[in-house]
């Protein structure tokens, strides 16, 4: 059966045009199974929150980012306002401060309207010497909703407003149930207004204690070519995986040597002379040894750069337990599937 792709080889832009609408339609597939398996970890309570350090600037700039984007391919226009939170160190869970946002903000970009507005502010409401509380506040000028429809059924799950058909616009429906879940796990509160036709706005007020003694911060690697000459060991199962990320890390200068199993990737390291590879990147779920032995073995054994060669997991699984185990496991980072080039290649640069 011939595909659209098929039919248009030939013409570049319904080419470009056909890999776009791929790539949206997976990333919203990601984004569905995400948060299905959020919701089964709030339901059965095994979702755990991590206390971890973590720069509310670099998070609000990173959710700006992907917002202001988002944003502006709908025609959209986007305001921002904190101009007391600077160089804020905290502890709590970045990860799932960044999905409560990041829901919300998806929400109002894509309820809006045409040609609308979303407008965001952070400000600090309370602190102590070890606690603050920040008040994050989310407007924009969509559909609405009825009182009725907030007091009753908003946070429900695989619930959308009386005017949000998903066929328009898309979704399970869950997102506000998590944000709801989420924000109760984190003590806070959320409060929601909105006008059927005219827009909606939401406030999420979060307690976090301060971190006094803050990592140093990491420089941002940006630089797409600077892997030139660097000798990376891939450790992936799965072949299209695996061709996927040899293209990114050649494409930014790598030399690769690729392996399809635990066992594999121990043997290539200990033939190598200590050295030859600058780091590994090592999938989890892998036949004859998988990726928590391989690293457990490569710490242990004995040559003089096991304890330093840097060791980054490549997993689908990216909940915040799933990456302490990677950690604890002798691991040095964690890079979740679907690979994003630009964040693969600011993890692995952080370490060669």
């Amino acid at each position: 059966m011939l595909t659209i792709i098929d039919t248009c080889r030939d013409d570049k832009e319904k080419m470009d045009d056909c890999l776009s609408k791929i790539d949206i339609s997976a990333r919203h597939l990601l984004s569905l199974v995400n948060d299905v398996l959020d919701m089964t970890k709030l339901e059965r309570d095994t979702f755990e929150l991590e206390h971890k350090p973590f720069n509310l600037d670099k998070v609000c700039a990173e959710a700006g980012e992907i917002v202001r984007f988002q944003a502006e391919s709908m025609g959209l226009h986007v305001e921002e306002e904190h101009p007391d939170v600077h160089t804020v160190n905290l502890l709590g869970s970045e990860l799932y401060l960044k999905k409560i946002l990041l829901n919300l903000f998806s929400n109002c970009a894509k309820y809006n309207k045409p040609g609308g507005a979303i407008y965001t502010r952070l400000r600090e409401l309370q602190r102590t010497d070890d606690t603050v509380t920040y008040e994050f506040f989310i407007r924009d000028t969509g559909i609405g909703m009825t009182q009725e429809f907030i007091d009753n059924h908003l946070f429900e799950a695989f619930v959308q407003g009386e005017n949000a058909a998903r066929s328009q616009y898309g979704g399970t429906g869950l997102g506000m149930s998590i944000v709801a879940q989420l924000i109760h796990k984190m003590k806070g509160t959320i409060k929601v207004e909105s006008t059927a036709g005219e827009g909606s706005s939401f406030t999420v007020v979060l307690p976090f204690e301060i971190d006094h003694d803050p990592p140093a911060v990491e420089t941002r690697f940006t630089q797409t070519g600077d892997l030139c000459g660097k000798r990376l060991l891939v450790v992936e199962d799965n072949e299209l995986n695996m061709e996927i990320a040899e293209f990114m890390l050649k494409g930014a200068g790598a030399e690769v040597d690729s392996v399809f199993d635990g066992e594999s990737a121990v043997k290539a390291y200990t033939d190598a002379a200590p050295g030859t590879y600058l780091a590994v990147l090592m999938d989890l779920m892998m036949p004859v040894m998988d990726g928590y032995a391989a690293t457990r073995t490569i710490r242990e054994s004995g040559r003089p750069d096991a304890k330093t060669i840097p060791i980054i997991a490549m997993s689908a699984n990216a909940y915040a337990e799933d990456v302490q185990k990677c950690l604890d496991t002798g691991m040095n980072a964690h890079i979740s599937k679907p690979l994003y080039k630009e964040f693969m290649l600011e993890t692995i640069k952080r370490f060669v």
